[in-house]
Formats: C-alpha cells, sequence, structure tokens
C-alpha cells in the first residue's frame, strides 16, 4: 500500500530533510513516528519505505515538502495523520495524506519543483529564524532584470557544490520571481530541479545585485564561465522555503 504525504516542517533544529547518522533530521522524526504508531496499533501494520520529493539542506523549511510511505496497514488515510501528528513535534506537520498507485514516486513522479525565499527589510522580533534580515536597501528592480538572465535552460554549475545527487547542472528554470512588499521581499523560484545551494546562492547573487555591488553583465557570465564569487554570496537557510512540488 502506498500514501503520498503532504508535509510542513520549520526546520531551524534539523538538519536537513534526508535521514542521517548521528543527526536529527525531519525524515528520521517521520520515520520514528510511523514506526511508533504501528506499533501502538491493532492489525497488521508493517513499515517498509518513506521517500521525499527531495531533500532540504540544515536550517531550511517545507510549506509543503511531498513523501510516500510504502507499508501495511489497516488505518485509513484520515486516521493515520491525526495518529501521526500526535506523535510528531510541533515544529513537523502532515497537512494531508491520501492513498497513491504504486506507481507514483514523490520524486521520480515530480516535474518541477518551487522554492520561496524571504528577505526582511527591517529587524524583526518574531521572524528572525525565517527571514534573511539585510540592512542595505535593495534596489528591487534591478533585482528583477538579474532574475530574467536566470530564468531558462541554462548550466549552474557555479551556483552548486558538487552534488552526487546529480550528474548534469544543466537546470530549466521556469521563473524567478521577485515581489517587493512593505516589510519584505519575496523571491520565488520555479525549476525543473534544483541543484545543491543553488536557490540560496541565486538568491544571494540577487541581492548583491540589489546592493549594487553586482552588475547585471556579471550574472550573464557566471552562466558561462565558472566563478567562486556566487559561493561567497550563499544566501542563510533562514529565509528558505520548499514551497510546492508539481506533479
Amino acid at each position: 500500500m502506498r500514501f503520498k504525504l503532504f508535509i510542513e516542517y520549520s526546520g531551524n533544529i534539523y538538519s536537513g530533510w534526508q535521514i542521517q547518522k548521528n543527526a536529527k533530521t525531519v525524515m528520521g522524526k517521520l520515520i520514528e513516528s510511523i514506526e511508533s504508531v504501528f506499533m501502538k496499533s491493532k492489525g497488521i501494520n508493517k513499515f517498509k519505505e518513506l521517500y521525499g520529493s527531495g531533500r532540504t539542506d540544515a536550517g531550511v523549511h517545507a510549506l509543503e515538502q511531498v513523501a510516500h510511505l510504502e507499508c501495511e496497514t489497516m488505518l485509513a488515510p484520515e486516521i493515520l495523520k491525526i495518529k501521526l501528528n500526535d506523535e510528531l513535534p510541533s515544529d513537523i506537520n502532515i497537512l494531508e495524506i491520501e492513498k497513491v498507485d504504486k506507481r507514483f514516486h514523490a520524486r521520480h513522479s515530480a516535474k518541477s519543483r518551487q522554492y520561496l525565499y524571504q528577505i526582511s527589510k527591517r529587524r524583526t522580533a518574531f521572524e528572525k529564524k525565517f527571514v534573511w534580515w539585510i540592512k542595505d536597501e535593495l534596489d528591487v528592480t534591478k533585482m528583477k532584470a538579474a532574475a530574467e538572465v536566470l530564468t531558462g535552460f541554462h548550466n549552474f554549475a557555479t551556483f552548486s557544490d558538487d552534488d552526487d545527487e546529480f550528474k548534469s547542472t544543466l537546470v530549466q528554470v521556469d521563473f524567478i520571481e521577485v515581489v517587493d512588499d512593505e516589510d519584505k521581499i519575496y523571491i520565488r523560484i520555479k525549476a525543473s530541479h534544483f541543484l545543491w545551494k543553488m536557490v540560496r546562492r541565486i538568491v544571494g547573487v540577487l541581492a548583491e545585485v540589489g546592493r549594487g555591488k553586482l552588475s547585471i553583465e556579471e550574472v550573464k557570465l557566471f552562466l558561462t564561465e565558472f566563478s567562486e564569487k556566487p559561493s561567497r554570496l550563499t544566501a542563510p537557510p533562514s529565509g528558505l522555503f520548499l514551497e510546492k512540488i508539481y506533479y
């Protein structure tokens, strides 16, 4: 039996999504909760596999991560959701569970992914863990122009560290949206997939353009010539949210 899970979480105290030895991860907590629920429930309950749509790094959050759960159980999806949420810590929450075909795979069935990054334009008492506060005034018009340069099918090798998950550094970026609000700047990026640290480096580069310390011409060169500069501009994980997976 296969279930599709929609999950939200705050990544502040976790070493990312993917399970690791001697580290607290979101996936690890979910597996602990699944095994606990199955142990306490009557009938045949057997955990087989939990697989996410993709990893998120340490400190990164999710508004809607998707995972598939392969198991044997008599529990209905809604009951399973309630029981799992009772076991999970308050910073991880299952939004919905639904039965899916055995052919569905959380990662391989995904067509594209979408991330949201929040930049705060002011010091905040309540949202420090969920934003990147930039004291400098940012030119959003220039940031939008740089975002246009990075949209499309490009080689994003400069925007990533070595990534075992993807052999190719070619990525189709569907759009990069920069929205200026009263207290925040929202950067939303949708792409076929994302390389390790790619979103945070794109955000860091856009912020540097907004500061007036990086030109549009330099951004164009990042797509054709390798540079160490984007790695030095990597935005902190606090403002990053996995927002949606498209299937």
